[in-house]
């Protein structure tokens, strides 16, 4: 299995890298001590250089390119902020989408510019304060009115919750537990019934917006539903197939950044008299932090290939999720020893990749649930 890198993926890097150090780096820390979403940078240079529609085909506003450039375009952010990182997935792979994956030519035409051009922001809504992994449980539910569906409950832990302009949200519209019971409605902000609710307080990725989005009677038209009713949890399996491979990319963005930042420390900084990178036990760790990551890398990149030529791959975007998220916990740690006492400081980069990395193994399904996903498709094999 070859991975060469086109000539269109490295002008892509460079000029993701250069408006990252530009418009990023300078505000990181101060972001993630106020936990302020910088949703400009988002409107104002991440959507008209195309970040906010990587996978959207020209037609409808976007940049038109494949998984390849998308996963390069998150692990640059990534290596810079991890939670800038995490919003720029958010945005890309579940609410744009999966109005991509399921809506109709109107429904496209009329989002999907919008989402693509970082002229709205948007926000995909499945988990509620009960369910987690088990989705099959909802309580916020939809009834048909006439040509209107009524929406009735609460989502949590939602990226851009309080800031989007659109959310896609997955409710139940069926009876409990019946796989067949949930459908996927696009809402407009402002539309009556829609709030925001609480902005959690995190241990990391601070300046990703995370919040709860409530419905209190909010009547959405027919023609805002995806695809069929019924169908929504099918879609959004299948949209987390995709977002796996966001949070592989996000973790492998963060691991870089630790790795980097540990390597050129090791090289500066002195001790007895020579660069600590002098020290085996140094060399060592920075040599474990190179291959774990480059394995990473090698299983995000088979899981995007497989999905570039639309070929089934649960088993294979769960893998990289699961081992990249690892990774990345780890690879932070090993950068926090490696820069002692100063890695415990936020004046050092490490402690934040620290602090970001661990939602890597929680959102979009915890480490656990990829090795249950990996493991049924390994024993049905």
């Amino acid at each position: 299995m070859r991975f060469e890198t086109s000539e269109n993926q490295t002008m892509i890097t460079q000029a993701v890298r250069d408006l990252c150090e530009r418009e990023l780096r300078p505000h990181v820390m101060d972001w993630d001590e106020r936990q302020h979403f910088p949703a400009d940078l988002f409107r104002n240079h991440f959507g008209p250089a195309g970040m906010l529609g990587v996978l959207v085909p020209e037609e409808f506003g976007g940049a038109g390119l494949s998984y390849f450039e998308y996963i390069d375009t998150i692990v640059e952010v990534a290596k810079i902020c991890g939670s800038v990182g995490l919003s720029v997935a958010a945005h890309n792979s579940l609410c744009t989408g999966h109005i991509l994956s399921f809506g109709n030519a109107e429904q496209k035409r009329r989002w999907l510019p919008k989402l693509a051009t970082g002229e709205w922001l948007g926000a995909w809504a499945l988990t509620e304060p009960n369910t987690g992994s088990d989705a099959m449980r909802m309580k916020c539910t939809a009834r048909k009115e006439g040509k209107e569906w009524v929406l009735n409950g609460t989502k949590c832990w939602i990226t851009h919750g309080i800031s989007s302009d659109v959310v896609v949200a997955i409710v139940r519209t069926g009876e409990l537990l019946d796989t067949k019971g949930m459908t996927a409605f696009v809402i407009e902000r402002g539309t009556p019934g829609l709030k925001a609710g609480k902005k959690e307080n995190k241990l990391g990725m601070r300046a990703s917006e995370t919040a709860e989005v409530i419905f209190e009677d909010c009547r959405v038209p027919e023609e805002n539903v995806l695809g069929g009713v019924g169908e929504g949890f099918q879609q959004a399996m299948k949209i987390l197939d995709g977002g796996r491979i966001s949070i592989a990319a996000l973790s492998l963005g963060i691991a870089k950044g630790a790795y980097e930042a540990s390597v050129k420390y090791a090289k500066e900084r002195e001790q007895f008299g020579q660069p600590i990178a002098n020290f085996q036990a140094i060399a060592f760790k920075l040599a474990d932090m190179a291959t774990r990551i480059e394995a990473a890398e090698l299983l995000t990149l088979q899981a995007a290939d497989l999905k570039n030529r639309g070929k089934k791959m649960t088993k294979e975007s769960a893998m990289a999720k699961y081992y990249a998220s690892e990774v990345a916990v780890w690879a932070s740690n090993e950068a926090v020893q490696i820069f002692g006492g100063y890695g415990y400081t936020k004046d050092f980069p490490v402690e934040k990749f620290y602090r970001d990395s661990k939602l890597c193994t929680i959102g979009e399904g915890t480490s656990e649930i990829q090795k249950l996903v990996i493991s049924r498709n390994v024993l049905r094999s």
